[in-house]
């Protein structure tokens, strides 16, 4: 997988925010650019108000006015992938609506290093940071920034990804997909387009977060109801799609008899697909291919028949992070996990959804 699928000071394009977004934390002053898309916002599944769900007079924290506090976002990984594309960009464009100066917006890019990802929380930290949005990289890891944020009575939000620490405690609470059931219905997708038989390998995540665990466990347990189906092979691509595609063409040598693919992410779906051409076999007919996350090339390649499935992880997930902080601000109790809810693309409707799909 935390925490995408939003989560507006000024914008930057694509390729100057993989300029902008260095080791040192910025307040940026780029020019603007397009915002997350036209796809629908991540959104909680309904659910109950927890009672007893955190609260900042549980927590002790001040009181802080969302609009003209200074807010921090630190991203994770590089911007090359499409969910964490539009996953900053979605942060920008809420903070923008909500009327967020630009210098109060403080976003930083750890750039898949878990040590860079602390220092540059504690970075923002150090320039005032009063409320802090955090994709993190690892489930476990990063408790010395957890730890710098309590002691200056920050709450953190966290967002795609879990931690291992303790909700309410050591942050306030995560957004995102529930990873287990979206494996789940990656199976369910699997068994209906190979018809219940086949030899499946399994791409899988990086190691050292819920997400990979998760999707993982949830496609095997499912898939397990299934006998005519066997994973024959797993090896991890690590979200990346030339990795996904190296990895795709050692399977290919190793067990040519593959008939379905599994890709954690749809990076390692679409970089599948590539080594199968390479290797003269036809992806979404020789070889089943279904993935998780919703992006555009993927979406796009089950419109032209190279694909079968894409279950969404929605990345979008700004106006909920931001309308959370609203909620604990303004005193109302906080859940300890706000699950989202996730579309769901194949052969029936991604003609018709294709739009939806983030780039």
């Amino acid at each position: 997988m935390l925490l995408s699928s939003r989560p507006r000071l000024v914008l930057v394009t694509a390729a100057a925010a993989a300029l902008t977004l260095t080791s040192c934390t910025s307040r940026e002053d780029s020019p603007a650019a397009p915002s997350s898309g036209g796809g629908p916002a991540a959104s909680a599944q309904s659910a109950a108000p927890s009672a007893d769900g955190c609260t900042l007079e549980k927590t002790g924290y001040p009181k802080v006015d969302l609009k003209t506090a200074v807010v921090g976002f630190s991203q994770s990984e590089k911007e090359a992938n499409p969910f964490r594309i539009t996953e900053t960009q979605s942060i920008r464009d809420e903070a923008a609506k909500l009327g967020i100066a630009s210098d109060k917006l403080l976003v930083t890019n750890a750039q898949s290093d878990l040590n860079r990802q602390i220092s540059d929380i504690k970075s923002m930290l150090d320039r005032g940071a009063q409320l802090l949005v955090v994709a993190p990289l690892n489930s476990d890891g990063l408790q010395p920034a957890l730890d710098a944020a309590k002691a200056k009575k920050v709450p953190v939000i966290t967002i795609d990804r879990k931690v291992t620490s303790q909700a309410c405690t050591d942050y306030l609470t995560f957004i995102g997909s529930n990873f287990v059931e979206q494996g789940q219905r990656a199976a369910q997708a699997m068994v209906k387009s190979t018809g219940g038989t086949g030899k499946v390998a399994i791409l899988l995540g990086s190691s050292g977060n819920n997400v990979t665990t998760d999707r993982t466990k949830g496609f095997k347990d499912e898939l397990a109801k299934t006998p005519g189906l066997s994973v024959v092979a797993e090896q991890t691509g690590e979200f990346d799609r030339s990795k996904g595609q190296s990895v795709m063409e050692q399977l290919i040598q190793s067990h040519p008899d593959i008939t379905a693919v599994y890709a954690e992410n749809d990076e390692m779906g679409v970089g599948a697909v590539n080594a199968l051409k390479t290797a003269g076999k036809t992806p979404g007919k020789d070889v089943k291919i279904i993935s998780i996350d919703g992006t555009r090339n993927a979406v796009q390649l089950i419109v032209d028949g190279s694909y079968n499935a894409v279950i969404e992880s929605n990345p979008r997930f700004g106006p909920l992070a931001f309308q959370t902080l609203q909620k604990f601000e303004s005193g109302e109790p906080i859940p300890a996990s706000i699950v989202i809810t996730d579309d769901q693309y194949d052969e029936t409707n991604a003609a018709q959804k294709v739009g939806n799909s983030y780039k």
